[in-house]
């Protein structure tokens, strides 16, 4: 008997009815497993996608761990690690959200200066990008919130934890995003003097000489200062400005030079 079309259709239309049956029990296969794995083991994945560069996938990990592991001392390393993760897939913002939720949550731990350290680090790190070596730009010119924000926690690891081994780093780059700041403000002052604002310029000029009075960037500070309120003719002013730049940088090229005449530098392009 030659099969007829519906006849033919038949075993189709029967594995078009077993295959949600198959693809069911295959798929329920890796959730029964999952369940099954220890936290130990799976805090051994995490580790291993995290040496391998997966950080996204030891994310994931890490927060399931975390999970299973909620209460004991191996979940607060998964929620620790897991924002060290997120901060090194570039995932800033939950990277920064789960390292706070750990320093509240965990006052007490033995890894809170490294949580500090951490912090300051996420902030750090983005100020201090691939972006900061587009066109010889410096930290100084961008965004100063994360910088201040970075200082503040390396500064509160130095102050709570000074035998901690993450503090000597934390100081050398509060001594870094010190003298960013200082540059930064420079860097507003020499732009209203270059325009012609000069109160602004003095303004600015003289809150970096109050505020940063160890960092390098002083020295054109108190230049600006001079030369400003030469400009707005007023001599007392400007005369005390030049005499504590002589007497702080007796040796600098601000003194004969002046802006003009400085050597080029990453903001010549201004």
């Amino acid at each position: 008997m030659i099969p007829t079309h519906a006849t033919r259709r038949r075993p189709l239309l029967t594995l078009a009815l077993l295959l949600p049956v198959l693809l069911f029990g295959c798929k329920s296969t890796p959730t029964e497993s999952d369940a099954n794995v220890s936290t130990e083991k799976l805090y051994a994945e995490a580790k291993e996608e995290a040496a391998l560069g997966s950080y996204d996938k030891a994310a994931k990990l890490y927060e399931k761990l975390e999970g299973r592991a909620a209460g004991t001392l191996l979940g607060q390393q998964a929620q620790l690690e897991r924002a060290w993760a997120l901060y090194k897939g570039g995932e800033k913002a939950s990277a920064l959200v789960a390292v706070n939720r750990y320093i509240k949550n965990n006052p007490s731990s033995a890894a809170l200066d490294y949580a500090y350290y951490l912090r300051g680090l996420i902030n750090f790190n983005d100020t201090l990008g691939f972006m900061s070596n587009l066109a010889s730009q410096d930290l100084s010119e961008r965004d100063q919130q994360s910088s201040r924000e970075s200082y503040e926690s390396f500064r509160q690891l130095v102050e709570r934890f000074p035998d901690s081994p993450y503090t000597p780093d934390a100081q050398l780059r509060m001594n870094y995003i010190v003298n960013a700041l200082a540059s930064y403000e420079v860097h507003v002052a020499r732009y209203y003097f270059r325009r012609g604002a000069y109160v602004a310029a003095a303004s600015r000029a003289q809150s970096t000489v109050i505020d940063f009075r160890q960092s390098p960037a002083v020295e054109e500070a108190l230049y600006l200062m001079s030369a400003s309120y030469q400009k707005l003719g007023l001599t007392e002013l400007q005369a005390d400005a030049e005499r504590v730049l002589k007497q702080n940088f007796p040796n600098s090229k601000f003194i004969e030079g002046g802006l003009g005449r400085r050597q080029s530098a990453w903001w010549q392009f201004w």
